[in-house]
């Protein structure tokens, strides 16, 4: 039975991908490396390279991803370190806080910023309160410092991704080999460098892997902030010209080769110790953290609290302008109302976007679930030969931006192409789904592996040996003991879904199709009170989102840092 069903699972992931991912990244890098006489050149990169307008949007956003990576890292590894080793007062509550950035999508984050660091923001009003600044002098911090400003929403929204591969990382070291160390003469910052840093390598690379090809291929962030010398943004503007422009075509290429020689870099370097290190065997010794005096545990919770409250200042922003009704030129807003969501209630973007959210993510989670589980089965149950490849292929829309996979989506649904009947300036809702169910796929078989690993063989094979057929089995053993990790996967797979950028704002071209993500960029860029309607509706995301990234936590604790890895 298992071996058929490997053979099945096999048969259907590879179509799927072949079709829905391996099909459209064919598609882009036809369309960059091939001419109009069907011939294969090079040209079209060649140029990306010798226009400088190219050339510069390349290089700021290698800029923005390495910038964003090195102070993702400097937050991260301090807070898991500490985490680590110390027992503090209020600990718990701090971890738990320090996910909270991941609730919002860093664009939407950038509207509350640019009301806070703008012209006439927050901080300038601040300034001028306490005589810093004279009452009619202000500066436009974003206006000078955009770059920065990227890489500062970049840092505060993915340190939690790079936090939690520490964090586990940290845990899975085995406190004898330090001990050896220190018996030795090695303390302190040497031994953490010379002993501590080299076993926990695999897991920040890993997570610093994904921060980076997120950072590299972000898209929401730069267009809200207007930072359009960026390859994101010139591909996002370039979607226009994609039946008669090459260049387009051959940007994606250039980021699509770079994101995954760093993925092979990653996997061939580390192996399955930068995808599995959560789910290996606990440190056959462990301490565990030790209380220290209460002066260096107030000194502990600060640094948790002032990385909190840096993360969560984005919130903060968002919140305030969805309840306020005038916010200009003062530190907080002049006065609150509900106006925002109450018109946001019979906005024509708003409620539908809502709804139309929740039947994509809803749809592609089902059918993630379904192949995830199935996938985590062959993987972790059966000794198929091509389990490990088959491994590898679902995690491969890891390293695979969303941009370039949504790019690919529309090159290869253009009139004369096979599958041009799902051309989204028609329908764009399968797209939506299945670009939805590729990018999230991971999650839910990295949950559900976790979930295999844990669970002994043994109560399978009692089972069958009392008579239970192995599909009645898996339903009613091994799946009910797996449920906390196939529940935390579904809870992480929706609710990123639901608010997924990239995908949502290249696919969805007719308004009455607008997942949310789509309708708060659209409701963003109308005069009046369209950036407070798009703030509640952000609010409403940041409340549903936070909810189901706690509800997961909870189920899976430091073994949420698994799904986040490449």
């Amino acid at each position: 039975m298992s071996r058929v069903l490997a053979i099945l699972v096999y048969v259907l992931t590879a179509a799927f991908f072949a079709v829905f991912f391996i099909y459209p990244v064919a598609q882009t890098l036809r369309g960059a490396f091939v001419t109009a006489d069907h011939g294969i050149s090079f040209i079209y990169v060649k140029e990306v390279f010798r226009n400088p307008v190219y050339v510069e949007g390349l290089q700021n956003a290698f800029l923005l991803a390495v910038c964003s990576t090195l102070a993702t890292f400097v937050l991260s590894l301090p807070l898991a370190w500490l985490a680590d080793r110390f027992e503090f007062a209020g600990k718990k509550l701090l971890t738990a806080l320090l996910l909270a950035p991941m609730v919002l999508p860093p664009f939407v984050g950038a509207i509350g910023i640019r009301k806070i660091f703008g012209q006439e923001g927050a901080f300038n009003a601040l300034l001028q309160s306490v005589g810093i600044l004279g009452p009619d002098h202000a500066i436009d911090w974003l206006g000078q410092n955009r770059f920065w400003g990227v890489v500062a929403l970049n840092a505060l929204h993915l340190y939690p991704i790079l936090y939690l591969n520490v964090a586990a990382a940290l845990a899975n070291v085995d406190p004898a080999m330090e001990e050896a160390a220190e018996n030795l003469g090695c303390t302190g910052f040497r031994k953490f460098f010379k002993i501590t840093l080299p076993l926990i390598t695999p897991g920040v690379f890993a997570g610093g892997t994904i921060v980076f090809i997120w950072a590299f291929t972000e898209l929401g962030v730069p267009l809200i902030f207007d930072y359009t010398r960026v390859t994101p943004v010139q591909i996002f503007y370039g979607i226009k010209d994609i039946g008669s422009n090459p260049f387009p075509y051959a940007l994606v290429a250039v980021m699509l080769v770079a994101t995954v020689l760093l993925y092979a870099i990653s996997r061939l370097t580390f192996g399955r110790k930068a995808g599995d290190l959560t789910m290996m065997a606990k440190a056959t010794s462990r301490g565990g953290a030790r209380t220290i005096r209460p002066a260096a545990g107030v000194a502990c919770a600060a640094a948790f609290a002032v990385v909190i409250f840096l993360a969560l200042l984005p919130h903060f922003g968002v919140v305030l302008v969805a309840f306020s009704r005038d916010w200009y030129g003062t530190i907080l807003p002049h006065s609150f109302t509900l106006d925002n969501f109450r018109a946001g209630l019979g906005h024509s973007l708003t409620v539908p976007s809502i709804g139309n959210s929740l039947k994509y993510a809803l749809v592609s989670t089902v059918f993630d679930a379904g192949l995830g589980i199935s996938i985590a089965y062959v993987v972790v149950r059966t000794r198929f030969p091509g389990r490990q490849l088959l491994d590898a292929l679902a995690m491969l829309p890891l390293a695979v931006p969303g941009l370039v996979l949504a790019f690919g989506y529309i090159a290869m649904t253009q009139e004369g192409r096979p599958l041009a009947f799902l051309n989204p300036t028609r329908n764009p809702v399968p797209l939506l789904i299945i670009a939805y169910a590729v990018r999230r796929l991971p999650y839910m078989v990295r949950s559900a592996a976790a979930g295999y690993q844990q669970t002994s063989v043994t109560l399978e094979e009692a089972a069958q040996n009392l008579g239970c057929p192995p599909w009645r089995t898996l339903y009613r053993v091994t799946l009910p003991l797996i449920a906390a990790n196939l529940l935390a996967g579904g809870l992480l797979t929706f609710s990123f879904a639901m608010l997924e950028v990239s995908d949502s704002l290249l696919l969805a071209q007719k308004q009455e199709y607008y997942p949310i993500t789509k309708a708060i960029y659209e409701l963003f860029q109308l005069l009046g009170s369209g950036r407070g309607i798009a703030s509640a509706l952000g609010v409403w995301a940041m409340a549903f989102l936070g909810t189901t990234i706690l509800g997961a936590s909870l189920l899976l604790g430091k073994r949420m840092g698994a799904l986040f890895r490449a």
